[in-house]
Parts: C-alpha cells; sequence; structure tokens
C-alpha cells in the first residue's frame, strides 16, 4: 500500500475534562476593596473560611461583589459554551470566602451536589525561596485524573502520564473546573495572607437536561 492510498484513521479524545483559566478584567481595581472586605469578614467569624454553607457571599450587597459575581456568571457561559452545551442554563451561584494564613492549606475533596466549581484568586503571596525540601508547591492547587492508575501504562509524550495538573494562580485570575474533579490546594506558606473567593455552580434541574 502507498502513502496517498492510506486513509487517515479516525481519533477520537474521550472524557475530555475542561478547565477554565482567565484573568478578569477590572481586578486591579476590585482586588485591593476584596482584600479589606473578606479579612473585616474573616474577622467577625471564627470559622469563616471553613464553614462555607452557612451563608452565600454572593448575596453580599457590596459592589465589589456584585462586580465578581457578573464576571462568574460570564465565565459559566464561556465554560458551557466551551463544552458544547448550547442551550440556556437555569442556575444559581453559590460563594464563599477563604483568608489563608500561614500554613493554611485545604486537603483533596470535590464540591458534591454543583455541576461546576471554581476560584478567583484576590491576593496570592509571591512565590519565595525556602529552606528545607524543594517539591514544596506553596500556594500552588492540584487537580488530580478523575480516571484512577489511568496513567499506569503511559509512555513518555503520552498525555496521560502525569495524573497531576498544577497551577499556581495570580491575583486577578478565576478557575473553573467540572465539580467532581479531586482537587487540594497547598500550603501557604508566606505571612502574607492569601485570599480567594471559592464557589460553586448548582443547576436548577430540569427535564430538557438529561442526555
Amino acid at each position: 500500500m502507498s502513502a496517498k492510498d492510506h486513509n487517515p484513521p479516525e481519533i477520537t479524545r474521550l472524557w475530555p475534562t475542561l478547565m477554565l483559566r482567565h484573568r478578569l478584567p477590572g481586578a486591579e481595581r476590585a482586588n485591593p476593596v476584596l482584600v479589606k472586605l473578606l479579612t473585616g469578614l474573616d474577622e467577625g467569624k471564627a470559622e469563616f473560611t471553613t464553614d462555607y454553607l452557612s451563608g452565600n457571599l454572593f448575596d453580599h450587597e457590596h459592589p465589589a461583589i456584585g462586580w465578581l459575581k457578573s464576571c462568574v456568571n460570564r465565565a459559566v457561559l464561556d465554560y458551557a459554551k466551551a463544552a458544547g452545551v448550547d442551550y440556556e442554563l437555569d442556575f444559581y451561584l453559590q460563594a464563599w470566602g477563604n483568608v489563608n494564613r500561614f500554613g493554611d492549606y485545604h486537603n483533596l475533596h470535590n464540591h458534591p451536589h454543583a455541576w461546576l466549581s471554581g476560584t478567583y484568586y484576590v491576593q496570592v503571596p509571591e512565590p519565595k525561596a525556602l529552606p528545607g525540601r524543594s517539591d514544596r508547591n506553596p500556594g500552588a492547587i492540584s487537580f488530580y485524573d478523575p480516571r484512577p492508575q489511568a496513567n499506569m501504562l503511559a509512555i513518555r509524550g503520552d498525555p496521560q502520564v502525569d495524573p497531576e495538573h498544577r497551577i499556581l494562580p495570580q491575583a486577578g485570575e478565576i478557575l473553573a473546573w467540572p465539580a467532581f474533579l479531586h482537587h487540594l490546594v497547598h500550603p501557604n506558606l508566606s505571612d502574607e495572607l492569601r485570599v480567594s473567593i471559592s464557589f460553586n455552580v448548582v443547576l436548577r434541574m430540569r427535564r430538557e437536561y438529561l442526555p
């Protein structure tokens, strides 16, 4: 068979996991205001970061919160379009603040009962050279392949080879991902606060959503 007679095979990329990452316009003006707001709320509540179900930060009437909520709504629409969802979704956003001091971290987890999850980064300390182990990733967030042991027989160059995707976010960036995706936040090893706002995108289920 000659090369010109060869019909290329059809290759299908199955089960993609989409990750949205975007720097929000206006973040430079909004972030100092959000830092002041969130640290003030944190001072008034002992479990501000961990008690994320006790309220919805996006119900707050502060203009900077309203700005961020509109940006998240836009990001959800962009994500849905990239995922091939070509119909209107009925959803609501549930959000909470995170104020991480030196040593604070978030264990491996996912977000049940939501469609998407995400985080907006308000203040992220600059990485600094630290004594001790060189494999630490202070302030980074790691995401893990949802298919157990999918990398067991991966070879060099195979996109399945690395079961972890690690991002060092910057202030002003938003990330969004499927809520089922396991992730963890590495410890903050800076004396500067690491401040972010996390959110869930919760669908009001309808019959037309069913595959």
